[in-house]
């Protein structure tokens, strides 16, 4: 298989399986210097500009930061939460703007601008996709400092924070419960208000992509029923150092490949402003779809069906170390299509096993399983997403302690649970040796020998031939280079009692 920024392709297919599956993933980046002379350009740039690059930019935003604490001086957050700024700290935003430009220039990103923003009084609010790096926060200096959409943490810092709160952002509250309706109540007041508030610009995706395609977005922007102005992003550089999503480069490799280039591009292009129809003020969703479809239209990009909720099962994969996390988030999808979700059959197949589940399988045997129709289209593309050598086989094991673990474990002692059910031939929790194999290595990525010696260990009995789940983890804690897993296990059950 080869993987590619936003798509997984399949080969090697055979006669029962001949469909071709082309998946749009948008949380994947690849970048690697695959040539020498990059490397070593990288290399001498690194040493040649970047020291002159961090400095003037560290010098830009400490002016930057002196101004914004200047303009807020005397100023509570309920002031700015409660009438937009005027007089003298009003005629602070365009120096910031100037500095932030200049910022982006010292890094060595030229923004291209093309169209025109339209003011607050035609578009109260400004639509921003695709989303897809922390660069993108570079067009709030654009766009005149509007008032952004950002999490509380972010305005708490007293550095980075000052600039934040200048902008009079909609706050997100994370441990409130009723932060989604609060933070859309706000948005409203702000967008129908007759007060001279900044414009609100959203990024209706959520979170970051590869720019492939235009997400779900989510409807926030379009509850006011107030006409938008999309506004489109694109990087067209040679290299992409900018990209960052769930599965890449994280974001200081991404910033030093970016500062270490001699010149980066960003385009911003302002669309014509979208009215709504009767029909989208009273349908967010519809509205929010109707302009996503002429966004993607104007990038020459597809749209896609995936959503902020879908990261989240990522990071869980990430967070647990489960491979193949690229995979997962089609996997759920296509279980949802053939309703293998609501029938909870994955967790029949472990509950009510006789035997060991089977390690490989054919496409007609998974769906046999499965209960499913082998000659369904959908059934094929979940089978082909776990056949990832392309060999037409796919062990059902890992299917199925993959689903479970996303969907049910929180911490690696949970995986363990789950590993000992999915791989016991009995209900006991009991397994041999090669069992135990499987299980560690799918829970774990324990390695044979490893488990081997194991499995020596927690035998209670010399002449025994099985393990119990209670006498592998006594051994597992013993060590000290599992016993984080215990300690982190100990924490997550802690903060549900709180």
């Amino acid at each position: 298989m080869e993987q590619m920024n936003g798509k997984m392709h399949h080969g090697n297919d055979d006669d029962t399986t001949s469909l071709r599956v082309d998946i749009l993933n948008p949380f994947v980046h690849r970048l690697e210097l695959d040539t020498t002379y990059d490397k070593l350009k990288t290399a001498f740039l690194t040493v040649a500009l970047l020291p002159f690059r961090l400095a003037a930019i560290t010098a830009l935003v400490i002016i930057a930061w002196l101004l914004a604490c200047l303009g807020l001086h005397g100023l509570s957050e309920e002031d700015l939460r409660r009438a937009p700024i005027q007089g003298w700290r009003r005629k602070v935003v365009p120096w910031l703007c100037f500095l932030g430009r200049w910022t982006y220039q010292a890094g060595g990103m030229k923004i291209v601008v093309r169209g025109k923003q339209a003011s607050r009084a035609e578009a109260p609010i400004l639509v921003v996709a695709p989303h897809s790096t922390f660069i993108d926060g570079g067009i709030v200096y654009v766009t005149g400092f509007p008032s952004i959409i950002v999490r509380r943490e972010s305005g708490l810092n007293p550095f980075i924070g000052k600039l934040i709160n200048y902008t009079q952002p909609v706050y997100v509250w994370r441990d409130d419960p009723n932060s989604r309706q609060n933070t859309i109540k706000e948005i409203i007041e702000r967008a129908t208000s007759e007060e001279d508030w900044p414009q609100v610009m959203i990024f209706p995706e959520g979170t970051c992509t590869n720019r492939s395609c235009l997400i779900t977005f989510k409807s926030g922007a379009f509850y006011p029923g107030v006409p938008v102005q999309p506004v489109c992003i694109r990087y067209p550089n040679k290299l992409d150092t900018v990209t960052w999503t769930w599965e890449g480069p994280g974001a200081l490799k991404l910033l030093w490949l970016t500062l270490t280039q001699l010149n980066s591009s960003c385009e911003i292009e302002f669309l014509p402003v979208y009215k709504p129809s009767e029909a989208e003020k009273t349908d967010p969703k519809l509205y929010a779809n109707n302009v996503r479809r002429l966004m993607a239209e104007a990038l020459k990009i597809p749209v896609s069906d995936y959503t902020y909720d879908d990261c989240r099962i990522i990071s869980k994969a990430h967070q647990l170390h489960i491979p193949h996390a690229s995979n997962i988030v089609e996997s759920h999808k296509l279980r949802y299509k053939v309703g293998l979700l609501k029938a909870k059959t994955e967790e029949e197949l472990v509950q009510n096993k006789t035997g060991r589940l089977p390690s490989e399988v054919d496409l007609h045997e998974f769906a046999r399983l499965l209960r499913l129709d082998d000659k369904e289209i959908s059934t094929q593309q979940l089978f082909k997403i776990q056949d990832r050598l392309g060999l037409g086989k796919v062990d059902v094991e890992e299917y199925v302690f993959t689903v479970l673990a996303v969907a049910n474990a929180n911490t690696e002692i949970d995986m363990i649970h789950l590993a000992f059910e999915v791989c016991s031939s009995n209900a006991m929790q009991y397994l041999n040796a090669m069992e135990l194999r499987k299980a560690l290595k799918l829970a774990i990525h324990i390695p044979s020998e490893e488990s081997d010696r194991i499995f020596f260990q927690a035998k209670r009995e010399e002449n025994s031939d099985v393990v119990s789940l209670d006498d592998v983890l006594v051994v597992l804690s013993s060590r000290t280079e599992y016993a984080h897993m215990f300690a982190s296990s100990i924490e997550v059950k802690r903060k549900k009692t709180i």
